[in-house]
C-alpha cells in the first residue's frame, strides 16, 4: 500500500521534529550505487564488480551499507512509534509483519517471472535485511541500551570467526588444517547451505546471502542501531559528526587488524568485513552529516538521493523486475531484449567498459524516473 507516511526501512530520519537529511541522502546514494553495480554486465570496471573471495571493491560495500542504515532506522522509527503511544506488542506484530512481507518480496524478486519451484532461490539480499531488521527491531524492543547491542554484536563477530576457524567440516575436516581455511566450497557456511536449500543456491554450492552469514550480518546492523542512538543524544551537532568519524577510523582500523587471520570477504560476510564496512559506512555519514545537517548544502545536489531514498525498496524492486524482465522478453532465437540493448547498443561503443558503464547509469536513470513521481506526490511505498 502507499501513504503520505514512511516506513521504517526507508524513510525514519527524525530526531525530533528535525529531520535527518543527510540518512536519507546516504541511502538514495547506497540504492543508487547498487542498482548501478547490479547492472554493469561482464565487461564492468572492477570498482564495479564484487570481489572474487577475499578483498573488498567499492561494490562490496553497497550492500553492508544498506544494513547498517536499516539499524539505524530502527532506533529512530522504534522510538517514534513509542513516542506515540504504541505498545511494544503492537510493535513487534508489525516489525514481524514487515519481516513476512519484506522475505517474500525477496522470493519474488529470486522467481521472476517464471517462478522455477524446484530451483527457486530462498535466500537474497531482501531476505537478509528481513532477517537483521527482524531480530535487531526485537532486540531493541528488549533493550534500549547500547550496552547490550555492544556485547551482541561481540559475541556475534567472535562466535562466528570461531564456528568458521575450528568447527570441523563434515567431510573435510578442520580449516586450517585439513584443508585451507576459508576454502570457496569446503567452508561451514557453504556446507550448511549445501545441505539446508540444494539445488537452490546463488552460486551453485554456495551462497553470498546464507544462513550463518546472517550472524555477522546482525552484527552490521547492531553498529548501525549503535548509530542511531548516538545520533539521538542531546549532544551538538559538532560532536555527533566528530563521533561518527572518530568511529568510522577506529572500525575500519580494526577490520584491517584482524583481516590477517579472518580475512575481509563480501561472499562469507566476515568479522573483519563488518567492522571495516560499518567503519566506511560510519565516514560516508560522517561526511554527508557534516554537509548537510551542519553545513547546510541541502539545495540542488541532494533532490537526486532523496528521490531513491524516499522509496529505497521499491526503487530496488523495481530494478531488479526490469532486469529479469528485459531477459526474459524474446526478440528471437538466443537473444533477449537486454541483450539486444547491452549487446547491440551499447556495446558497440568503445572500450567495453565505457559501454558497460553506460548502459549501468541509463538503467539507473530509468529506475529514478518510476520513483519520481511517488516522490513528487509525496508517496511512499510500505512494505
Amino acid at each position: 500500500m502507499a501513504s503520505v507516511s514512511s516506513i521504517p526501512l526507508d524513510q525514519p530520519s527524525r530526531v525530533g521534529s528535525a529531520r535527518l537529511v543527510s540518512l536519507d541522502v546516504l541511502r538514495g546514494i547506497t540504492i543508487a550505487f547498487m542498482i548501478l553495480v547490479n547492472n554493469g554486465g561482464r565487461y564492468a570496471y572492477w570498482p564495479l564488480k564484487h570481489s572474487d573471495w577475499n578483498g573488498w571493491t567499492p561494490t562490496d560495500l553497497v550492500f553492508p551499507t544498506f544494513v547498517f542504515l536499516v539499524g539505524i532506522t530502527i532506533v529512530f522509527s522504534t522510538e517514534s512509534r513509542l513516542s506515540r503511544g504504541a505498545s511494544k506488542k503492537s510493535i513487534a506484530l508489525h516489525d514481524l509483519q514487515r519481516f513476512v512481507i519484506l522475505f517474500l518480496l525477496g522470493i519474488v524478486v529470486n522467481g521472476f517471472p517464471f517462478f522455477p519451484l524446484g530451483t527457486l532461490r530462498i535466500y537474497g539480499v531482501l531476505q537478509r535485511i528481513a532477517i537483521c531488521f527482524l531480530i535487531c527491531s526485537f532486540l531493541y524492543l528488549w533493550d534500549r541500551k547500547p550496552t547490550s547491542k555492544i556485547v551482541i554484536a561481540i559475541a556475534a563477530l567472535v562466535g562466528y570467526w570461531a564456528l568458521m576457524r575450528f568447527v570441523p567440516v563434515p567431510g573435510y575436516g578442520v580449516p586450517g588444517r585439513a584443508m585451507p581455511f576459508m576454502d570457496k566450497t569446503a567452508n561451514l557456511a557453504a556446507w550448511l547451505d549445501r545441505h539446508i536449500f540444494p539445488g537452490r543456491l546463488y552460486r551453485g554450492v554456495r551462497d553470498p546471502e546464507g544462513l550463518l552469514s546472517d550472524i555477522p550480518s546482525v552484527a552490521t546492523a547492531l553498529l548501525g542501531m549503535l548509530t542511531g542512538m548516538w545520533l539521538r543524544t542531546t549532544r551538538s551537532k559538532e560532536q555527533k559528526c566528530l563521533g561518527l568519524l572518530g568511529g568510522g577510523i577506529v572500525l575500519v582500523f580494526l577490520g584491517e587488524l584482524w583481516n590477517p587471520w579472518f580475512p575481509i570477504n563480501k561472499n562469507l560476510w566476515t568479522s573483519s568485513f563488518v567492522l571495516f564496512c560499518a567503519g566506511v559506512s560510519l565516514l560516508g555519514l560522517a561526511l554527508c552529516y557534516w554537509a548537510i545537517e551542519i553545513r547546510g548544502w541541502k539545495k540542488g545536489w541532494t533532490y537526486y538521493w532523496l528521490v531513491f531514498g524516499a522509496n529505497a525498496i521499491t526503487a530496488y524492486m523495481i530494478s531488479e523486475l526490469l532486469a529479469s524482465g528485459l531477459d526474459a522478453i524474446r526478440l528471437g532465437p538466443g537473444q533477449s531484449l537486454f541483450g539486444w540493448i547491452y549487446e547491440d547498443v551499447f556495446q558497440r561503443i568503445h572500450p567495453f567498459g565505457i559501454g558497460a558503464l553506460l548502459y549501468a547509469l541509463a538503467f539507473v536513470m530509468v529506475c529514478w524516473l518510476a520513483v519520481w513521481p511517488l516522490y513528487i506526490k509525496k508517496i511512499f511505498i510500505k512494505v
